[in-house]
This record gives C-alpha cells, structure tokens and sequence, in this order.
C-alpha cells in the first residue's frame, strides 16, 4: 500500500485511513528503539557511542537504523563535524523533544505498572 502523502491542515489529518501518513510514522517512532533513544537523548546532546552506551542490548544496526528513521521524520537532528575522525552528534528537534514528553508518561507507565503486567502474564501463562 503506498502512504498518501499528507496536504491538509493538522485538523484534517485522518488518522484512521490506512494510506494515512500518520500510521507509517506511528510504525516508526512507536517502538522500544525510538523510544529507548528518545529517553536517552533528553535534554542532552550524545555522540553515537554514548548513545549507544546508554541503551543497553541495542546492536549498532538497529541504532543506525533508528537514528535514520529519526533525523527523516525530524526528531532527531545529526551534526557532523569536521574533525579526522569527523565527530557525529545527535540531540532532539523540537518536535523530538514534544515526543519525549509521550516516551515519558509511556516510561512512568511502565514502572508503575510492571509488577501488575509482570503477575499478570504469569496467570496468562500458567
């Protein structure tokens, strides 16, 4: 299915049509990655390593892979500078630090509620 690209005014956005643009970007900033790199970022500016560093059990692929996804949707911007080696950082646009407040409550979520899905997938599985 190709993706309609979006024209309108934000108030037209149909976010339930399945070409929306909407859903791919969904699909993208809406997994453990993007949300663990959105976290890590913050309020800071982090080289690749660093990043990487602060992510544990992310693979130097998928944090490529998602640091990509990122910059193309606008969330990320990434500064090359003209060192040897050149130096790459990565901080938050606007809009990436307006998601994280979402990564956020979603985080707060999570640790207030682990130990009730934790039981739960328990009695699931049992």
């Amino acid at each position: 299915m190709v993706t309609k690209q979006f024209t309108g005014s934000p108030e037209d956005a149909d976010i339930a049509r399945a070409d929306s643009l909407a859903r791919e970007i969904f699909s993208d900033v809406a997994n453990k990655w993007a949300f663990l790199i959105v976290e890590g970022l913050a309020d800071r500016t982090l080289r690749f390593s660093e990043l990487r560093n602060e992510i544990e059990g992310i693979s130097h692929k998928m944090l490529t892979l998602n640091l990509r996804m990122l910059e193309r949707n606008g969330l990320v911007e990434r500064t090359v500078h003209p060192t040897v080696p050149p130096r790459v950082e990565y901080t938050l646009t606007e809009p990436g630090q307006a998601l994280r407040a979402t990564v956020d409550s979603m985080c707060g979520w999570t640790r207030r509620y682990i130990g009730h899905l934790e039981a739960s997938r328990r009695r699931f599985d049992a």
